[in-house]
């Protein structure tokens, strides 16, 4: 069956699965790749740069090694890590983890305690104890345990960076714990008594707990990978068959459990109630509503039924499905967005590299300023002792750890929320344009619509609206036409059952008919009406002009000689288009749209969802001219489109934005992927990108801002009233603000977007 209409041309068919970033084809699986690694963790290794999964610092250059081209994925989805691929390389290192720094506090501060009340400072608030004979070996020899001991990963840790010339947190601390031992080495070496074990074992207990405390503060903030990896079951249950029989009774099919690794495409799989789905495939048996939420972010439960396609590690409802496996590994959903969170995680804002900027010179600070607070108080004639404290409170209270946190935690959250949400980021630098977009540029079919036809108006003349589409369906019924298509779905979403029809026949170029209760029933274009030569009432005929000239195809329904009634056709704008766009306007955002549709078409769209603007008849290649245009008025313009041809497009704009739903090339031209084809869904992105960077200035200003009160007060610009901070404070100090950024970075995962 044919019929004539203006905009066929533009429908284009929504794809049943949300297709996948493919995996990049970078020659073979591994390549010689230079080795980044956690200054804290040495453990935690990865082919690219980014941050530690365990305390979010900055992984550093080690050495070059023969690495996974890119994070590897098993053949059931579940994310294998650099850490997990390559232990082999690094078992002296085995068992360093968060509770390294937990260990290494209670051993530090057991021998801390006796230092501390054998110290001059215990004497000063009138608590003495027993003396015995080798009492004065006791702060070296503890002293000496708690350096080596406890200050090990610190020192270490500092290497790390100093070979890789990135002089950070690792750095300061541990040029402030060797100048305090090796200050009292040299003393004890002379005969003296005056040292700083105290503050030394102190300081070194103080910055492990800070550490622990902080890394708990921060679980699962780099998480994200894991998080994912967890929607997985371990193992599925495959149906063992010998024949592709027809299934009797689902939940009483023979099964056999294996790891959910050793699925193969074309396996059947049960999935009991309350159950995960192990792959992404196809249900070929039973209904259940399945619980999406934490992959799409569709907060209500989805009903599906067989034929339809289901997401690895959705949760079944009530009832029991039985799954063909249809992708497994990387080619499957999850592995896409878990390749998507870990490119967007090494990835970086620019507000992170104006923090990286601020870290390294707050550290060339930071040793400035120690080395000046020692020259000058030893000029002063203060004291080595003294000089010393103070020099070791500058290096540790001007640690750049909370800077170094300030900015990828609240990234490496925000990333993981928008993901929980629908939202993929693929680049950081994508989302933190977002909040500056002035103008949102639609294409129109497959996001503002559905892309496929759906019936707007219908025109009675002889008879009800019910008998029209009732008619209209039992002759389309047959037909594999779109716009038979849409006729055949709305009479079922009426509840309207087609009547039996006979003798069904294609009109070329004009519409169909069939024979139906002994009456011929025609359905097609006015080309057929002419040739029955019947007249249309002037009011239903004034109606379908009106409609015709919005760019509606109209349909006329023939009962035998009768003209039944009219259907009116387009292209169905999406319920929720409406709402996203008035979410838009009142955060001042702009809207515009673009189509290859006729002028009545676009009209008609723009005036039903109040568009500020739109441009018709555009050609694929004309997509991206009009960006340019928008952008050479000074407009900040994000382009949303799932079209090959709007390729082009979402390159050129500010922000590109592609719809889930749409091509591998719009997806691959996009800074952030929508995973559900909701346009509400840019509201989200604009929302995330403003809190993102307000948590990300909070931490910054708190970050680097406290450091203008602290570095003085340690270096004793107040010593003189008796104000100062003794380096066990300055580490109070240090580690407090550290846990106060990470704090305020988790808060984010509070928010609603």
């Amino acid at each position: 069956m044919t019929h004539k209409h203006d905009c066929c041309h533009d429908i284009k068919p929504q794809a049943n699965a949300i297709p996948l970033i493919p995996p990049s084809q970078e020659g073979g699986s591994e390549e010689r790749s230079v080795v980044y690694s956690c200054p804290m963790h040495p453990e935690v290794v990865s082919n690219r740069p980014g941050l530690c999964p365990e305390c979010g610092m900055t992984l550093l250059p080690a050495k070059s090694e023969k690495l996974p081209a890119r994070l590897s994925i098993g053949a059931g989805g579940k994310v294998k890590n650099s850490h997990e691929e390559h232990a082999s390389h690094f078992d002296k290192h085995k068992g360093h983890n968060v509770n390294i720094f937990k260990r290494k506090f209670w051993v530090s501060l057991v021998l801390t305690i006796p230092i501390v009340l054998y110290s001059e400072v215990a004497e000063k608030m009138g608590i003495a104890l027993p003396p015995f004979t080798t009492v004065e070996w006791l702060a070296p020899i503890l002293g000496s345990i708690v350096f080596f001991y406890g200050g090990w990963v610190f020192l270490i840790g500092a290497y790390r960076e100093l070979r890789a010339r990135l002089p950070g947190m690792m750095t300061l601390i541990a040029l402030a714990i060797s100048a305090a031992y090796a200050y009292s080495v040299f003393v004890v070496t002379r005969g003296g008594e005056e040292t700083l074990f105290w503050e030394l074992s102190s300081l070194v207990t103080i910055m492990l707990l800070g550490h622990w405390i902080e890394m708990r503060a921060v679980s699962g903030a780099q998480g994200a990978l894991r998080e994912l990896s967890k929607l997985l079951p371990d193992t599925a249950e495959v149906i063992i068959r010998n024949t592709e029989s027809q299934i009797s009774n689902i939940e009483k099919e023979e099964t056999k459990k294996v790891p959910i690794e050793e699925l193969k495409v074309g396996d059947w799989v049960l999935v009991k109630p309350g159950a995960k789905i192990p792959a992404d495939g196809k249900i070929i048996s039973g209904h259940s509503d399945l619980n999406e939420s934490l992959l799409t972010g569709e907060s209500k439960p989805v009903h599906k039924k067989e034929n339809d396609e289901v997401i690895a590690g959705a949760i079944n409802g009530d009832g029991a499905l039985i799954v063909v496996v249809l992708k497994i590994g990387e080619e499957t959903f999850l592995s896409g967005i878990k390749r998507l969170v870990a490119e967007a995680q090494a990835s970086k804002s620019r507000l992170q590299m104006l923090a990286d900027r601020a870290a390294l010179l707050l550290t060339v600070i930071a040793v400035v300023a120690g080395a000046l607070t020692l020259g000058t108080w030893l000029f002063l004639g203060a004291g080595i002792v003294f000089a010393m404290s103070r020099l070791v409170a500058v290096l540790v209270v001007a640690c750049p750890h909370a800077l170094g946190l300030a900015i990828p935690l609240v990234a490496s959250i925000s990333t993981t929320k928008g993901a929980q949400n629908g939202v993929l980021v693929k680049q950081r630098l994508a989302l933190e344009t977002a909040r500056h977009i002035d103008i949102v540029l639609f294409d129109k079919t497959g996001t503002l619509t559905k892309g496929e036809y759906g019936i707007t108006d219908v025109l009675p003349v002889e008879g009800t609206v019910e008998e029209i589409i009732s008619r209209a369906a039992s002759v389309e019924y047959y037909s594999e036409h779109p716009i038979a298509h849409a006729i055949v779905r709305e009479a079922k979403q009426q509840g309207l059952r087609p009547v039996a029809a006979s003798k069904f026949e294609r009109i070329p170029g004009k519409g169909a008919k069939a024979l139906m209760d002994g009456m011929m029933v025609k359905v097609g274009s006015y080309e057929l009406l002419k040739d029955e030569g019947l007249a249309v009432p002037v009011s239903a005929r004034e109606k379908a002009t009106a409609l015709a000239k919005e760019g509606k195809t109209i349909i006329f329904v023939l009962s035998g000689r009768v003209l039944s009634g009219a259907l009116a056709l387009a292209d169905i704008i999406r319920p929720e288009s409406k709402e996203a766009i008035h979410s838009l306007k009142e955060m001042g955002v702009r809207i515009a749209m673009i189509t290859g549709d006729s002028e009545e078409v676009g009209k008609w769209v723009a005036r039903e969802l109040k568009l500020d603007e739109y441009f018709a008849r555009v050609l694929p290649e004309e997509k991206s001219a009009k960006v340019k245009l928008l952008q050479q008025k000074g407009k900040k313009v994000a382009m949303v489109g799932d079209g090959v041809n709007d390729a082009p497009a979402l390159t050129q704009a500010d922000l590109g934005i592609a719809i889930g739903a749409g091509t591998n090339v719009a997806i691959e031209s996009a800074g952030i992927i929508l995973v559900k084809s909701d346009p509400r869904d840019i509201v989200k992105i604009i929302r995330l990108s403003r809190l993102t960077y307000r948590k990300m200035i909070q931490n910054l200003w708190w970050a680097a801002g406290y450091n203008i009160i602290a570095i003085p007060l340690a270096a004793g610009v107040l010593a003189s009233w008796g104000i100062f901070l003794e380096p066990a404070v300055a580490a109070i100090l240090m580690s407090v603000s550290t846990v106060i950024v990470a704090g305020n970075a988790v808060l984010l995962r509070r928010q609603e977007i």
